[in-house]
């Protein structure tokens, strides 16, 4: 069975998402099951800001107990404006050195003090990446706050590109390479997948057409590429209320989805684990049910192989035993034979160095002729990092990695236009230098 339609069948669960928006909650609340995805409700709450907590927080509760699903808890999507979302390169890092590579790696990613900064970090399934959300610190206890006056359960604060990211994946298997966007509020927001950027999330100023473009640069896609609108890249409802305008609602219906499948989403939760609340463990009962008929059937199959199992084992030890004091002579010779390596590619490299720098330096002359020009450059073993201005930006990604010597070039930030230039910055690695 595919790993997709593995995780199709463990599709259970009933989730509530909110979407905070500028003035209004939109809620959504939907059921999970193997065979598609019911809306159960949908509405929105008005000048939640302006008003009592407790008065907009009761009719939340009226809404829930009118669906029987007072039992529900929230995953609360943050407004996108006051978050800050990184998707992380960690190649060759072992999960239990996962805490402390993000760590290293935070203070170059948020523009506050640490103290300020609330973090959280999912890392992507079959990928050396890793998803970094970072929020104030104050915002988040705000909010903690306000829902808590609201007497609303909630069990995670994440941003949407989690949300996105899990609720695509849900019923089925996306494309392995794509660009969706969702428009609201006069902000464009554009989510993407690629097999140079596992995930690309960003929020740009209308009009669309001019923010594909960036996205498409940053995932290495080429410019014909096609996009969908969000609401046609997640599971369409079997079943939703007439009023339901799944345009409207849409990641509000997508943070319903991943809080709905908990065990299957991609965890980005910024709230603090001793205020996270969870649902009533009765859902999880069908859930447990499957598991422990699969549990059944694989005990059956193994039992049956046991004792073939247990003689080939036997015959596997004892010519393991032959073969052992010669492994370990072999394995001393390698050891010996890879020091001597080391040491001699050691020499050869603090040779190399030089002739690298200066050869990275002169490419880099080429690649970024007139009228562009660099007031800063960073060189390093690894990378460059280069500022300055140019009148197209958008096309110098695909300028150095074309190049031999450079890859995985990414705008560190935004691009700015001033008069008749756009102002970059680049991060870039070099071809043949350790990550």
């Amino acid at each position: 069975m595919a790993a997709g339609n593995f995780r199709k069948w463990l599709a259970i669960g009933a989730g509530v998402g909110i979407e905070v928006g500028a003035r209004e909650l939109r809620i959504v609340v939907a059921r999970v099951r193997p065979t598609g995805v019911r809306v159960l409700g949908a509405t929105t709450i008005e000048g939640f800001r302006e008003r009592p907590a407790t008065e907009w927080g009761a009719e939340y509760a009226a809404f829930l107990k009118k669906l029987g699903a007072s039992h529900l808890v929230a995953s609360v999507l943050l407004p996108r404006h006051e978050v800050i979302v990184r998707p992380v390169n960690l190649p060759g890092v072992a999960a239990g050195d996962l805490d402390a590579a993000v760590g290293f790696q935070l203070e170059s990613l948020y523009p506050y003090p640490e103290d300020e900064a609330a973090c959280a970090w999912a890392r992507i399934p079959r990928a050396a990446w890793v998803l970094v959300a970072i929020a104030r610190r104050a915002a988040v206890e705000r909010y903690a706050e306000l829902f808590s006056e609201a007497g609303i359960k909630v069990a995670s604060f994440t941003v949407s590109a989690a949300a996105i990211r899990s609720a695509i994946r849900l019923l089925a298997t996306p494309p392995a390479a794509f660009v969706t966007y969702h428009v609201a509020g006069g902000e464009v927001e554009l989510y993407g997948e690629s097999e140079a950027r596992p995930l690309f999330s960003a929020v740009f100023d209308p009009p669309l057409e001019r923010a594909l473009p960036l996205a498409l640069a940053e995932l290495r896609l080429d410019a014909a590429q096609e996009s969908l609108p969000l609401q046609q890249m997640l599971p369409t409802p079997r079943w939703a209320p007439p009023d339901f305008d799944l345009s409207r609602a849409t990641l509000a219906y997508a943070a319903a989805l991943a809080g709905a499948c908990p065990r299957l989403a991609t965890a980005a939760n910024l709230l603090p684990a001793q205020l996270r609340q969870t649902s009533s463990r009765a859902i999880y009962v069908p859930t447990l049910v499957l598991g422990g008929l699969l549990a059944i059937v694989l005990a059956a199959l193994a039992v049956s192989g046991t004792l073939e199992n247990r003689r080939y084992l036997e015959r596997l030890d004892a010519e393991i035993a032959k073969l052992e004091p010669r492994a370990k002579r072999l394995s001393q010779m390698d050891g010996q034979v890879a020091a001597a390596r080391a040491r001699t590619q050691l020499l050869d490299d603090f040779q190399k160095r030089s002739k690298a720098d200066l050869d990275a330096l002169n490419e880099l002359t080429k690649l970024l002729a007139p009228p562009a020009w660099l007031n800063s450059l960073e060189l390093n073993r690894s990378g460059v990092i280069l500022s300055g201005e140019a009148e197209q930006a958008a096309s110098l990604l695909k300028i150095l990695d074309a190049s031999p010597m450079f890859r995985n070039s990414e705008f560190t930030t935004g691009i700015t236009r001033v008069g008749g230039a756009e102002v970059f910055r680049i991060r870039t690695q070099r071809e043949g230098e350790p990550q």
